[in-house]
């Protein structure tokens, strides 16, 4: 399936075209079904973004749930936390009101016993999104499909929907929503800034294997439509 792909002059115009385009799916969902369900990624790049959607008075925030894409196995206190960076960034003014869930769920490693308390948080959640937000690293990872993960394989095959992962280029191990979970959704987007982020993104385009850059998963799935959000 062809990614549409809107590129934009700076980060401010990005942030808020991609904040319009959340609305409209999270309110398309409350409109249908009484509630919708968001999951975004953390890192350095969605600050923008989620400060943007975070003020819209146009969303009922209370009808909205939101979640991670994925997950360093920390908790909320650690300035490594993505859970932190979303209620820091996004979860404040209007959308105090959104629950949010956490992938995180307590212990030092995400044992068997971590995992399932965590999918069992998981379960409670409608089964298809309104709208995923990915990101990509500059190893062409998505969510937390890393390159040489050691759960990779069940991580873009499996049912899940969260596993445990750890890799060479993820620091703390992690935990991820499963491909298969993530491209439930009503919306589908990959927001990347930069110039070296573009060149990752053609270079994921191009052929080679998903093993080494994970994001084709992503590029190359038939089920959901992809739109990519870039600016310089």
């Amino acid at each position: 399936m062809t990614a549409t792909r809107r590129s934009f002059a700076s980060k401010e115009e990005l942030a808020k075209a991609l904040s319009e385009d959340v609305a409209s799916k999270l309110n398309a969902g409350i409109q249908a079904r009484g509630q919708a369900v968001l999951a975004v990624s953390g890192g350095s790049t969605p600050g923008r973004f989620f400060a943007q959607l975070g003020k819209r008075k146009d969303i009922a925030w209370e009808l909205v749930t939101v979640t991670l894409v994925d997950e360093r196995w920390v908790d909320e206190v650690s300035d490594r936390s993505n859970a932190a960076l979303v209620n820091e960034k996004m979860l404040q003014g209007p959308a105090a009101s959104a629950h949010f869930v956490p992938l995180y769920s307590g212990g030092e490693e995400p044992d068997a016993a971590g995992i399932s308390r965590t999918n069992a948080a998981l379960a409670e959640l409608p089964p298809r999104f309104d709208a995923v937000i990915l990101g990509m690293g500059s190893d062409g990872h998505t969510a937390s499909f890393f390159p040489g993960g050691d759960t990779l394989d069940l991580a873009l095959t499996g049912e899940g929907p969260a596993v445990a992962i750890r890799a060479p280029g993820a620091g703390e191990p992690r935990v991820t929503f499963t491909l298969n979970r993530l491209l439930a959704t009503e919306g589908l987007f990959l927001h990347i800034e930069g110039e070296e982020k573009l060149r990752v993104l053609e270079a994921a385009e191009a052929d080679g294997p998903v093993a080494d850059m994970p994001v084709r998963a992503v590029l190359r799935q038939d089920t959901t439509p992809l739109t990519i959000f870039w600016c310089p």
